[in-house]
């Protein structure tokens, strides 16, 4: 059992560590792998083939086990590492500590959105971007992008989709109709007036390549998807009446037949189901 700590607590030797061991993963080629994994199972609606990462139920047990291989891999370097958690509702600047120099960097500059400091800038030689759909070989931010100004989810925000009872519902997808805590907290379901909401929000906040498929570019990603994971959690203990949906198969003839991970359908690519990862006990907590 090991723990995964807020960012904000972590120590200047702590902060090392971790971006040592995801430094190493990328120069032997495991980091870029990820990449890979994500841009591959990040399947929109319009797709007519299994969504089993983005826009769908198994959004939570997906990235759940994608954090966890991820964290493995970190821990065959050095095995005290584990992935942090970014409380976005309350480090909610680009001042918070975790775009400072000494952990994940800052913002790009103005002209290309290039990130210029800390230890995944360009120039420092570590991280250059090989996997994505832009041409740039560096790593691109654009915090709380100032020339069309947008703000990190609030802590109503997130208690708007954490009081939800449903965890999903039909057609099971980003227009979930319904609502239901999976869509709220992905951030398809937002008023007319609002394009994203929660975790699609904050992706858009941190811009470049955070915005596609290809986030987990940017090691921000695994801090980010952390606190969904630990999100998960509370929404799991504020409603213990309340399970993963779908619980059984889609019926023949359903649109979203085939498309969607049931309760104990395996997911790809490691054929472990959204049930065996209801939960982490035994394997990490939040601190």
């Amino acid at each position: 059992m090991y723990t995964r700590q807020n960012q904000k607590n972590l120590t200047s030797a702590q902060k090392k560590r971790f971006t040592a061991a995801v430094i190493e993963l990328k120069r032997n080629g495991t980091y870029d792998g990820f990449v890979r994994t994500h841009d591959k199972y990040f399947v929109p609606d319009r797709d007519r083939k299994l969504r089993v990462g983005h826009m769908s139920p198994s959004f939570f047990p997906w990235h759940r086990r994608y954090l966890l291989e991820f964290e493995r891999q970190l821990q065959t370097v050095d095995p005290g590492v584990t992935i942090p958690y970014w409380d976005w509702t309350t480090d909610n600047s680009p001042a918070s500590s975790l775009w400072a120099e000494d952990f994940l960097g800052g913002t790009g500059r103005a002209t290309d959105r290039q990130v210029m400091t800390g230890p995944f800038a360009y120039a420092k030689g570590n991280w250059t971007v090989t996997v994505g759909i832009t041409e740039a070989a560096f790593l691109t931010r654009n915090l709380g992008r100032p020339q069309n100004p947008i703000s990190l989810p609030t802590p109503a925000e997130l208690q708007w989709a954490i009081d939800d009872p449903l965890y999903d519902s039909s057609p099971w997808d980003s227009t979930a109709g319904r609502g239901g805590f999976r869509n709220k907290l992905e951030g398809w379901a937002a008023p007319k007036s609002e394009k994203w909401r929660n975790h699609n929000k904050v992706h858009q906040w941190i811009g470049g390549h955070m915005t596609g498929g290809t986030a987990p570019n940017d090691p921000a990603f695994w801090l980010h998807h952390a606190f969904v994971d630990l999100l998960w959690d509370r929404w799991q203990q504020r409603h213990p009446a309340s399970g993963y949906l779908p619980a059984a198969p889609l019926a023949p003839g359903d649109l979203q037949r085939g498309r969607v991970i049931a309760l104990d359908d395996p997911m790809p690519p490691w054929d472990v189901t959204p049930r065996e990862m209801l939960g982490h006990q035994g394997l990490y907590r939040y601190e």
